[in-house]
């Protein structure tokens, strides 16, 4: 078995699937770990609550790649609603669920 490596980390949930559907869809094969442990968020040490992309090393360059074009792309925008700040590729306020209404460039 080809040896993995750690792409990104985060505690956000809905982007690793974001991030690991989009990778999936270019054919790089994604692992999310991590997952399984957000539901103890508040009981475990802060280095234990990310959600981490893993990539076979052989894919890693590309992948590394297509996250980038993915962020340089859709810029972040602000919920004009509740203010939170949201990944380009939300077309929904993760905070409130109110529509993108605002784009910051």
């Amino acid at each position: 078995m080809e040896e993995r490596s750690r792409l990104v980390a985060g505690g956000n949930l809905l982007q690793a699937h974001s991030w690991k559907g989009m990778l999936e869809a270019c054919g790089i094969g994604v692992e999310l770990r991590g997952e399984a442990l957000l539901g103890g968020i508040g009981e475990l040490p802060v280095d234990l609550q990310d959600v981490e992309l893993w990539v076979a090393e052989s894919q890693y360059e590309l992948a590394r790649k297509q996250l980038e074009s993915l962020n340089s792309e859709s810029p972040k925008w602000q919920c004009v609603k509740c203010h939170e700040m949201n990944e380009g590729n939300f077309e929904l306020c993760w905070q409130c669920s109110a529509e993108r209404s605002e784009l910051l460039s």
